[in-house]
Order: structure tokens, then C-alpha cells, then sequence
């Protein structure tokens, strides 16, 4: 089990920047890769960036060049720093973490979720 705990949503104008945080606790040695996903009101939740144990990165191209997500390994955390953010950016944003569950004969990818952070961004 994984537990993910995430902090700093907020209300920021447009063209501002906000830092979302993910502490991930408990069984954190099998996670694979970490990131974050955001719904808006109506739609459905979708990956905005995506960072493997081995580093690799993924992001939705409506946030490419303006977050990173990026990683403090000594505190088990991840972050999202957004960006010359845009009304359309406001949802509520999870921190996911993925590990496998295996047998003997496959794996299958097991789903952690934190409890979501809003960010609105209007003026």
C-alpha cells in the first residue's frame, strides 16, 4: 500500500505559478512511476505529467513548456511547478503512483490516488 498525501492548490491569476507537492508513504520501494493528473467540472480526468523511477518524463502537450514535474527522492516527494497557468488549467489535480502486482505468470499495474488539489486560476 501507498499512501500520497498532496499540498498546495490555490486561486492564482493568469500568467502565475503554483507548486503542487505529493509525500508518498509506505510501501514506496515498488512504485514505478509517479505523476499527475487533473479533472475539470464535466470531463474526465486526464495525465498531465508522468516521471518513471528511471527518470523518463511525460507531459500532455497543453502543459508542455510551462510544468515540470520533478522529484526530491530524500523526502519521497514530487512535484508539479505550473506555469504561466491559463483559466483552462483549473480542475482538481491527483497525485497518482503506480507499482505492479505480480504472479507467477504476470503483472498487473496496481493504482494509488492522493485526495486531489484544487487549482483555479482566474482573475
Amino acid at each position: 500500500q501507498v499512501q500520497l498525501v498532496e499540498s498546495g492548490g490555490g486561486l492564482v491569476q493568469p500568467g502565475g505559478s503554483l507548486i503542487l507537492s505529493c509525500a508518498a508513504s509506505g510501501s514506496i520501494n515498488g512504485i514505478n512511476a509517479m505523476g499527475w493528473y487533473r479533472q475539470a467540472p464535466g470531463k474526465q480526468r486526464d495525465m498531465v505529467a508522468t516521471l518513471t523511477k528511471g527518470g523518463s518524463t511525460n507531459y500532455a502537450d497543453s502543459v508542455k513548456g510551462r510544468f515540470t514535474i520533478s522529484r526530491d527522492n530524500a523526502k519521497n516527494t514530487v512535484y508539479l511547478h505550473m506555469n504561466s497557468l491559463k483559466p483552462e488549467d483549473t480542475a482538481v489535480y491527483y497525485c497518482n503512483a503506480e507499482q505492479s502486482d505480480c504472479s507467477a505468470y504476470a503483472c498487473s499495474p496496481v493504482h494509488y490516488w492522493g485526495q486531489g488539489s484544487q487549482v483555479t486560476v482566474s482573475s
